[in-house]
This record gives structure tokens, sequence and C-alpha cells, in this order.
């Protein structure tokens, strides 16, 4: 505590009770306000974690990256008063994020069942997309997925040739579905931290 502040209270003790309270009145609301605003900056900056490790999501499957991201949004809007972003920008954003979650499911079975995938190549898939993102990250993914697929095709007892097809269609699946969920999250990135200031 400072001189002038000393002095400040010295004088307001001084005046008798009225300004006494008056005085004590204006602290704490400076106090509240300053405790707010850390608050405040304490969940915008969990906010911006979400929203970064939403887009790391959709490389690590472990991870739903746009629920994360579209949590990020909903919890800047709600520090903000719901004043920055949209109804209806929040709205088209939940909706895409379910269609999202959905073409992660959807996608690659699709792909699957056009080029005559089995269960054990989804499988296969899945399991190598996993894998090969801890030995050579991000590609190996995408490389890994393939492999996956082709192992699962192989292993199911399909020729050369089909299970190549098969895990084609896996991995077109795969990949149209992360590039989509990357631009998504990378949209919201860009969002939050325009919204932040």
């Amino acid at each position: 505590m400072d001189r002038h502040l000393d002095n400040s209270i010295v004088q307001v003790l001084r005046a008798g009770p009225k300004p006494a309270r008056q005085f004590a009145a204006k602290c704490s609301v400076q106090h509240m306000t300053r405790s707010a605003d850390n608050v405040n900056v304490f969940f915008i900056i969990i906010g911006l974690i979400l929203a970064i490790a939403g887009m790391i999501g959709c490389i690590l499957p472990i991870l739903p990256g746009p629920l994360l991201s579209f949590c990020a949004l909903i919890l800047l809007s709600w520090i903000k008063n719901w004043q920055i972003l949209s109804q209806t920008f929040l709205v088209v954003m939940g909706v895409v994020t379910v269609i999202l979650m959905l073409l992660d499911y959807v996608a690659p079975a699709l792909g699957a069942k056009k080029y005559g995938a089995s269960k054990r190549g989804l499988w296969g898939s899945a399991m190598g997309m996993i894998i090969g993102i801890f030995f050579i990250p991000p590609w190996g993914m995408i490389v890994g997925a393939f492999i996956g697929a082709l192992a699962g095709e192989l292993a199911s007892g399909k020729s050369g040739r089909k299970a190549l097809r098969a895990g084609w269609g896996i991995l077109i699946g795969n990949v149209l579905v992360v590039g989509l969920k990357l631009a998504f999250t990378a949209v919201v990135l860009f969002y939050y931290i325009r919204a932040m200031f």
C-alpha cells in the first residue's frame, strides 16, 4: 500500500462515517471488477486451449475435435455476455459440429462400402491410424490408415488387387473427414482469436 493511498484512507477516516462508507464501497467495487476480469481471462485461456485441442483432435482420434472447438465458441460467447457472436452463427456452427461428428463414422463406412471393404478393413484402418500418428505425425495417420485397411482386407482373404481397392476406399473416406474437420476447427480458431480482443 503506497503513501498516497495511506493519506487517502486517513482523510476519509477524519471526514466521518459517511465518506468512510462511500470509500469502502468504491474500493469493494474496484476489487470485484478486478476479480471478474481475472476470472474472464482464465476462462478465455481455457477456451483457447479447447480451440487448439480441437484442431489436434482432428488428427488424434481420441479427441472429439469439432466438439471441443464448438465448446470454445460457447465459452467465449458466455464470457462476453453473448454479444460478440450472433445466435445464428452459433446455431450454424453447432449444426456443422453434429454433421462432422456423424461423418466421422459414416464417411469411412461409405467409402468402404463403395470399394467393397470389409469390417476387418475398417478396424485395421482405425488401428493403423492410431499407431501411425505416433511414428510419423501427422502423415503417419494417413499412411497407417491405408496400411491398416490393406492388412485387414488381406486378413479377410481378399486378393492383393481387391484389398488395395478396399483400402483405398477407406483411406479416401478418412482423409475427407479429417480435411473437413481441420477446416472447421481452423475457422473456429480464427473467430475465437478475433473475438478475444
